[in-house]
C-alpha cells in the first residue's frame, strides 16, 4: 500500500468538502465561517506540500488539530444539531489507526493518548456550549437535518474505510508472518516444522505419492574451499533448480544442504524420472561465484508411500536410500537398492 497516495486522496477529498461547506455558510449567512473557511482550505493546500515532502508525521498532527478546531468552531456557530461534532469522534479509532500504519510503515508516530484527550475535551466544551449557551447562528431545522444525515454518512463512510484498510493491513501482515514462519530465510522453501504438517497431510490420504531426499555432494568441501557465502549461493542457486524442475512438487529445506520433494505419482515411473531429470540438469549447470566455476551433484533417495506406515517411516525410507547413494559413489538417484544405476 501506498501510504503517500492515499494522504493525497483523504486530503483532496476533505478540501472539496471545505469548498462545499463555504457554499453553504455563505448561503445561511454564517459570515464568519465563510471568512474560516478560507484559512481551513489553505492548511490542506499546503498539506499537499508536506505530503509530497514525505512530512507525513507533521501532516496528520495538522490536520488533527485543524479537523478538531473546525468542528469545535462549527458546533458552537451552528449547534450540535448539524453533526459537526461527529467527525470529533470518528476521529478517535482513525488515529490509533494512523498509529499502527505508522508502526508498521516506519514512520514517526504520534502522542496518540494527548490527541484523544484533547479532541474529547474539545467535543463536550463545544456541544455543551452550545446546549446551555445557545448557538450564534440560527439555522432552518430542516437544513439541520438535512446537514446530520449528511455528516453522519460522511463519518461512517470514513469509520468504514479505514476500518477496511486496518482489516487489509492486520490480514497483510498475519500472511508475512505466517510465511515466515512456513518459510526457509535462505531458499525460500518450506521450513522443516512446515514440512512436517505437509507430509502428515500428505500420508493421511490414498493419493498415489513419492518422498525424495536429495543432498549435495561433498558440500562441505565447497565450504571450506569459496567459503560460506559460496555455499550459501550453491543453496540458493540449487533451490531455484529444484522449483524449476519440480514445479509441482512440495519442496522444503530440511536441514543444512539436505533437500526434501513430496510429488504426487508413482515412484518408480515418475520419481526416477523427474529426480534423473533434477540431477542432470544440477551436474550440468555451471555454477559461478566470484569467478570461480563450482562443480555442483547431488545425490537423491527416494521413498514411495505406503498405506499404514508412519510419515517417520517414509521419510527414514527415502534417507537410507540417500545414504546407500552416498556411500556407493555419490551423484545418484535411488529407489531401489539392489538395482542401483550410476549416472554419469
Amino acid at each position: 500500500m501506498d501510504i503517500k497516495k492515499l494522504a493525497f486522496s483523504i486530503n483532496t477529498v476533505i478540501l472539496l468538502m471545505v469548498f462545499g461547506l463555504a457554499g453553504f455558510f455563505y448561503l445561511a449567512h454564517a459570515t464568519f465561517l465563510v471568512w474560516f473557511s478560507i484559512p481551513t482550505a489553505l492548511v490542506y493546500i499546503v498539506s499537499y506540500v508536506l505530503i509530497k515532502k514525505d512530512l507525513l508525521h507533521v501532516y496528520v498532527r495538522l490536520v488533527y488539530f485543524w479537523l478538531t478546531l473546525y468542528m469545535s468552531i462549527t458546533t458552537i456557530c451552528l449547534g450540535y444539531r448539524f453533526g459537526f461534532h461527529l467527525y470529533c469522534l470518528s476521529m478517535i479509532p482513525i488515529i490509533f489507526y494512523t498509529e499502527y500504519m505508522a508502526e508498521k510503515f516506519g514512520r514517526k508516530s504520534i502522542k496518540h493518548r494527548f490527541v484523544c484527550a484533547a479532541i474529547v475535551t474539545c467535543y463536550l466544551l463545544s456541544t455543551g456550549y452550545s446546549s446551555y449557551v445557545g448557538t450564534i447562528y440560527h439555522t432552518d431545522d430542516k437544513i439541520a437535518g438535512i446537514f446530520w444525515v449528511f455528516n453522519s454518512c460522511t463519518v461512517l463512510f470514513f469509520l468504514i474505510f479505514y476500518s477496511s484498510v486496518m482489516l487489509r493491513l492486520v490480514a497483510d501482515s498475519e500472511k508475512k508472518l505466517t510465511d515466515i514462519a512456513h518459510t526457509d530465510r535462505l531458499t525460500g522453501l518450506y521450513n522443516r516444522h512446515f514440512m512436517a504438517t505437509k507430509l502428515e497431510a500428505a500420508n493421511s490420504n490414498e493419493d498415489e505419492k513419492f518422498l525424495a531426499m536429495v543432498d549435495i555432494d561433498f558440500f562441505k568441501k565447497i565450504n571450506d574451499t569459496y567459503g560460506h557465502n559460496a555455499g550459501d549461493f550453491i543453496l540458493t542457486n540449487v533451490a531455484s533448480t529444484i522449483k524449476e524442475i519440480c514445479p509441482d512438487s512440495e519442496i522444503s529445506r530440511w536441514g543444512g544442504e539436505e533437500f526434501l520433494i513430496l510429488t504426487e505419482g508413482n515412484a518408480e515411473k515418475d520419481g526416477i524420472r523427474l529426480l534423473e531429470r533434477l540431477r542432470s540438469t544440477i551436474e550440468n549447470k555451471e555454477f559461478i561465484f566470484e569467478d570461480n566455476r563450482i562443480k555442483v551433484t547431488i545425490t537423491a533417495g527416494i521413498a514411495a508411500s505406503h498405506q499404514n506406515a508412519s510419515v517417520d517411516k517414509w521419510i527414514d525410507e527415502a534417507d537410507e536410500n540417500l545414504y546407500y547413494g552416498k556411500n556407493n559413489g555419490r551423484n545418484l538417484v535411488i529407489l531401489n537398492r539392489d538395482n542401483v544405476k550410476k549416472s554419469n
